[in-house]
């Protein structure tokens, strides 16, 4: 799964990253390096522009809400457990099918965390007492340091208890789609711990080379065995992983020094 991750690039470069058409700067967000559920992050995607006389998609960055809300829902009380949605799943499950089909996105990342839970349970003996370790969180971002950019939905709904006048009558809100983690070597392993990201965790953002972004963005390609063709992992070898601060793990904690990489686990937790 994703449950947090990092972005701390600049609006102007992820325009030119992506090739994006418009943006407004009124919705530029500060960098973040500890994005967590219900946040607001920014996307890439393509639709017409409110109001424009030309109908033709246009590619955007846009400012929505992390944790989708469906269109048919009664109230967003679900937004934080609709974060992720699955690759294997996304064109039957009512919650995502209708965004699959025509609302998909791209959510710009540095990398995102994960947390090693493969020893959770085992016991340390620290001072005479036995104290469960703190889980090690590692952090998982392309090797050659390029935006990851990870597949998403957006979705957007109708709070029908305010006139629709109201700024906040509409919600933009996104998902991040998911799949089962690389088995194969990183890119580049850390020197003690984990060999590759399934033995982090089992899931992982899907992540989009620069060839799919196209296909993907575009609202009228809506065949849906073609599209789930472009649901497949990238190749492996392209991520690095390393373990960072427990730090991270408290969402009021942000900043460039929670991505820092450690030489190993830190003293208390366990790989």
């Amino acid at each position: 799964m994703c449950g947090r991750y990092a972005a701390s690039r600049r609006p102007e470069d992820l325009a030119g990253v992506f090739e994006v058409e418009k943006w407004d700067p009124a919705q530029a967000l500060e960098p973040d390096w500890n994005v967590a559920p219900t946040k607001e992050v920014l996307v890439v995607l393509e639709r017409p522009l409110k109001d424009a006389e030309d109908p033709r998609p246009v590619r955007q960055l846009r400012k929505v809400k992390w944790g989708l809300v469906p269109s048919w829902a009664k109230s967003p009380d679900g937004a934080a457990r609709m974060i992720n949605a699955r690759a294997e799943t996304i064109h039957e499950k009512p919650s995502f099918k209708k965004a699959f089909s025509s609302r998909r996105c791209i959510v710009p990342a540095d990398g995102y965390y994960e947390w090693v839970t493969g020893v959770g349970e085992r016991e340390l003996e620290v001072e005479g007492k036995k104290k469960r370790p703190r889980k090690q969180p590692y952090f998982v971002t392309p090797a050659d340091g390029s935006v990851f950019a990870m597949a998403g939905l957006y979705e957007f709904w109708r709070d029908r208890t305010l006139p629709d006048d109201h700024p906040l009558a509409w919600w933009a809100t996104c998902s991040v789609v998911t799949t089962e983690a690389e088995t194969g070597p990183l890119g580049v392993a850390p020197a003690e711990g984990p060999g590759s990201l399934a033995e982090i965790h089992p899931r992982m953002p899907l992540m989009l080379t620069p060839d799919r972004w196209g296909a993907w963005l575009d609202p009228s390609h809506t065949d849906t065995e073609s599209l789930r063709g472009l649901l497949v992992p990238p190749p492996q070898g392209l991520m690095r992983a390393y373990p960072v601060s427990t730090a991270v793990s408290n969402v009021r904690n942000n900043g460039p020094e929670l991505l820092k990489e450690l030489e190993g686990p830190e003293e208390g937790t366990l790989f």
